[in-house]
Order: structure tokens, then C-alpha cells, then sequence
């Protein structure tokens, strides 16, 4: 079946020149991934690569798409040996560990509800999420003791379920692997048995860069939205080794490391670490032959920093970005240092890909590409009125839900909020661009974050942009900060590269910089040194945190 769905959605959507057409992907009843795709690849081609795992201390296992279903069909059975069933919700906090990947399918082939969360959480973050939702069971990594972390946040938050831990054991736990050994043979549900396409698989806290994070929902035919994302943006190679360096507990990871990529027959990497450094990531890219990238903005900001000329990169033949938009001279500088480009993709956990650099289209640097295929987009004003080209407005789709296969089905218990994101047949995504005269859509930022000073519109990613230009400047958050006089006076949080002091004499440098590449209203009156800047888990920076 994946492969009949793919065939047809390229058959139908797609022109030899790449252009394309407005169109809508449809899901076949009680479309399920982990039997239509993940069996139906063993079934016909079962000794096909699927998945490459390593780790920092050297270990490393090869998977087949054979090896994948049997693992995923123990998995199932062990979960239902446990009295787990269709709609109910696990928690998954298991780092990037292989065995994710057994769980989530295993989830999957018996209809409960996956809700991945990283492992960095803190306690209190834990209760919320506990108290948030009613799970029937919590899956956990045996490291950075997590799992004292959830027993301590199930005492305190006085819900009760069933814990499950990989590779130790632990008291009043079960033992995920030894129960996979165990595993009675697994018997797949029937076609009848199986959830709807449109019931709920997965759940994600949303990171959370205003507000506490909220719960997104997405269907059985979420996976199939991924098509786009892995054949024309990533641009995989069936027979090649994609890397997208993710957690997963954040919903890029199911973006680049599962969907698309097996709907298009490709393995997926995996790198299993606790601490990035750009020299790991270039050396391991080179020993194992990646062919195609994704990478948050702020790794290739330290990738840059790296010499390239030290690493044999010539089985990367596409490069791509995603979490939050990347600075234009750090995509120039990348392409000079390694004559590729890097090709920008937007979208949210709420999504798919929205809009994308595709692999046939010129890269702008700064720009985030087109919309993707199955969105019906536009610009909107206050009013929710269509912006002339080049003017700013609000990223919206014309959609109910439900409607387009990848988005989601709304704020689980946010009924305030999905009245006020999603009415009158347009999903508002809170994100800001401007479109240029050939289609080209440019992040400006959220709705949240741009502010008036002196009577102008300032967009923080904008001056962003600008600053990290400046010679020994790593990164920098842009916020408003309120005076009497302008309103708000703009504020530069800075952080310097390694070995580089953060003297007064270096904020007048920056300030004069800037003056020479932009209007004077747009210069920052404050200047701020940092050693970091707070992130979301999925790297973004959280410009809320210095504004309180």
C-alpha cells in the first residue's frame, strides 16, 4: 500500500519540470503505518536497510525493515500483554535509543496513543504533563535519571499508571526488553479491529515558547503527509542514509526520522548522544556516508565554525533546516565553505512541512521557499484580508480540520484556543512572512514577538540576522523592552564565540556595525552579553524568557 499511495500521489501532483498544483492528498480507510508501510517493505523487500543506529561509546546495530517488523510486532504483543489497547495514551521519554522505534510501531499496530516528550524534562514539568493527561503507561531512558524524576513526579502529582524502563531493572518497573524477549507471537488486529484514519495516534506538548505547552493530536493519516517532506524537501535517496538530528520527544523527529523517509523506502540515522559537538556530528557524517541532512538552525551556526576542509562530506548531496528560521549569512557562509546549499523548510508541530526550499527550486538565502503541496496558503491582515506581495501578514490555511492529511486535530481540552486558531474554515499558525514577487514566502516572526519602537514595526529576526553577521557573535535574541519615550526600546541578548570578550568597546562596534547595514530606528539601544540563551527543546530560542 505505501508504495501504491506514493505512486499515485507522484503520478497525480507532479510534473517532470517540478511545477505543481494545488491538491489534496486522500487517506485510505484505517490506513495504519506500521502494517501498510513498515510490514508491506518486509513483505516485499525484507532484507532492505532501514535503520542505522550508533552511539557515543562506539556501539553500533543495523536494521532491516525485517528486523524492524518483528521487534515492532513483539513490541505490540508485549503491550497488550500489559493490558494496554486501542486509544490509550503511553508516554515515551527514551532519548534516541533504537528501541523507540520497536515502541512507537508496536503502539501503532495495536491503536493506542504515543505521546513522545524528551528526556530533558524537569519535575515540575512532569507533573504538569501528568496532571495534563490520563496515560495509561510511561516509557523511560535508564539514563540521566529520568526514571527518579517520574516516580517522584507520579507521587507528587498523585496519578497512577505503569512504568516501563529499557535496558535495566528497576523496582516497581517493568523491563522493556525482557519483556520483548518474552513476547508471545503477535497477532495484528483485523481490518475491522483497526482505529479510523482520522482517530488519534500521536500527542505532542507543544514547545511551549509562550505560555505552558499544550497538547496537539494527529491522526493515523498524519503519516501520510509526510511524503512531501521527505521526497521533495529532503530530497532522500531510497538507497541512501538520511540523518536528521533530532530528540525524540519532539515532533521533528518523526518528521525526519520515520514517516517520509520508510513511506520513500530510505534508511534513517541515528545518532544516540548527550552532548553535540560539530566535529562528532562532521566525523560521523563522514564515516557513515550521509547523503542527505537536516539540522536545526543553531548546529549549522556551530557548524560554520567548523574546517570543513578536515572532513570528506562528498556523500552529502542535499542539505536542509528546520525549528526555527536560519540566519541568511550563515547560509551563505555554508555554502562557501562547502558548495552546497542549505534549503529551508517551515512548519510546526501542528503540521507537516508548510512551506519549503524543494529540491528543484533556487535557494534565496533567508527565505523559507513555497508552499507545499497540499497546503492552500495565504498572507492574512489583522481583518483576515490577503496582504498585497510584499507586505507583511500572518501564515494561514485555508483548511478545516481534519482536512488536509498532516495537520492536526486541534489543542487537546483548548477549546478557547482552537476557536481562536482555527475558525472560519483558516488555521492561524501565529507566524509572520512576506512574500516576494516569484512566490517566495520570508519569515519575519511570531505574532508574539514583533514589536513597535518609535512608532515602527520591528521584526526581531530581521535585526538577528544582521547582528550574527558581526565577526565573533554565535547567536543573539532580539526582544522589546518598554520606555516611556519609544514605546519600546530594542534590546540585543548576545552570544560571543568562544575566546572572545564581552568588553564595552565591542557593544560600540556592534552598534556602529549595524548603523552602516540598517535604518537607525532598527539599531538596539541595550546591549546584553550571555554565555545562552534559553532554548525550547527543540532549539528555539525563547524570546518570552527575557521579556519577563
Amino acid at each position: 500500500m505505501a508504495i501504491e499511495i506514493y505512486k499515485k500521489y507522484m503520478e497525480e501532483k507532479m510534473g517532470a519540470d517540478g511545477n505543481v498544483e494545488s491538491c489534496k492528498l486522500s487517506i485510505p480507510d484505517k490506513f495504519n503505518f506500521s502494517y501498510d508501510v513498515v510490514d508491506k517493505i518486509a513483505e516485499m523487500e525484507p532484507q532492505r536497510r532501514a535503520m542505522v543506529w550508533c552511539n557515543e561509546q562506539g556501539e553500533r546495530r543495523e536494521f532491516t525493515f525485517c528486523d524492524i517488523k518483528e521487534q515492532s510486532d513483539r513490541a505490540a504483543s508485549y503491550f497488550r500483554s500489559l493490558g494496554i489497547g486501542k486509544g490509550d495514551c503511553v508516554m515515551m521519554a527514551v532519548k534516541r535509543h533504537y528501541q523507540f522505534w520497536f515502541a512507537i510501531l508496536g503502539l501503532h499496530k495495536i491503536g493506542a496513543i504515543g505521546v513522545p516528550v524528551t528526556y530533558m524534562l524537569k519535575l515540575e514539568e512532569y507533573i504538569y504533563r501528568f496532571e495534563k493527561l490520563d496515560i495509561k503507561a510511561v516509557i523511560c531512558t535508564p539514563d540521566n535519571d529520568v526514571a527518579s524524576r517520574v516516580d517522584e513526579a507520579e507521587q507528587m502529582s498523585g496519578k497512577k499508571f505503569m512504568k516501563i524502563i529499557l535496558r535495566e531493572n528497576r523496582p516497581g518497573w517493568h523491563q522493556f526488553d525482557e519483556g520483548l524477549e518474552k513476547a508471545e507471537k503477535f497477532v495484528p488486529l483485523t481490518f475491522e479491529e483497526r482505529p479510523e484514519s482520522g482517530d488519534t495516534m500521536l500527542l505532542y506538548f507543544t514547545s511551549g515558547t509562550e505560555g505552558m505547552p499544550k497538547l496537539v493530536g494527529h491522526n493515523f493519516g498524519y503519516p501520510v503527509g509526510h511524503i512531501p517532506t521527505a521526497k521533495y524537501w529532503h530530497n532522500v535517496d531510497p538507497d541512501g542514509l538520511h540523518f536528521t538530528v533530532a530528540d525524540t520527544g519532539w515532533a521533528k523527529s518523526v518528521w525526519g526520522k520515520l514517516y517520509g523517509q520508510w513511506l520513500m523506502g530510505a534508511a534513517i540515522y541515528v545518532l544516540d548522544y548527550d552532548s553535540f559537538t560539530a566535529h562528532a556530528l562532521l566525523t560521523k557524517m563522514e564515516e557513515d556516508k550521509i547523503t542527505t541532512l537536516c539540522a536545526p538552525s543553531a548546529f549549522y551556526r556551530v557548524m560554520v565554525l567548523e574546517d570543513f576542509s578536515k572532513y570528506n562530506l562528498s556523500t552529502v548531496k542535499h542539505y536542509t533546516v528546520a525549528g526555527e528560521a536560519l540566519n541568511p549569512d550563515v547560509i551563505e557562509k555554508f555554502s562557501r565553505m562547502t558548495g552546497k546549499q542549505i534549503y529551508e523548510g517551515y512548519g510546526q508541530t501542528e503540521s507537516t512541512l508548510m512551506i519549503g526550499v524543494m529540491h528543484w527550486m533556487d535557494v534565496k538565502a533567508g527565505a523559507m521557499g513555497k508552499p507545499s503541496l497540499q497546503y492552500n496558503m495565504e498572507l492574512l491582515d489583522e481583518d483576515g484580508q490577503i496582504v498585497p506581495t510584499g507586505d507583511v501578514g500572518e501564515i494561514c490555511v485555508k483548511a478545516e480540520p481534519g482536512e488536509i492529511p498532516g495537520m492536526f486535530l486541534g489543542y487537546q481540552g483548548e477549546d478557547e484556543l482552537n476557536r481562536s486558531k482555527w475558525h472560519d474554515g483558516i488555521y492561524h499558525t501565529g507566524d509572520l512572512a512576506w512574500r516576494d514577487e516569484n512566490g517566495y514566502y520570508w519569515f519575519v516572526g511570531r505574532n508574539d514577538d514583533v514589536f513597535k519602537s518609535s512608532g515602527y514595526r520591528i521584526s526581531p529576526f530581521e535585526i538577528e540576522s544582521l547582528i550574527v553577521k558581526f565577526p565573533n557573535v554565535l547567536e543573539c535574541a532580539v526582544i522589546g523592552v518598554p520606555e516611556k519615550l519609544r514605546g519600546n526600546a530594542i534590546k540585543a541578548i548576545i552570544v560571543l564565540t568562544n575566546g572572545t570578550e564581552p568588553t564595552q568597546n565591542l557593544k560600540i562596534e556592534i552598534r556602529e556595525f549595524l548603523k552602516e547595514h540598517t535604518a537607525p530606528y532598527k539599531v538596539p539601544r541595550i546591549i546584553e552579553f550571555v554565555d545562552e540563551l534559553p532554548k525550547t527543546t527543540s532549539g528555539k530560542i525563547r524570546r518570552n524568557i527575557w521579556r519577563k
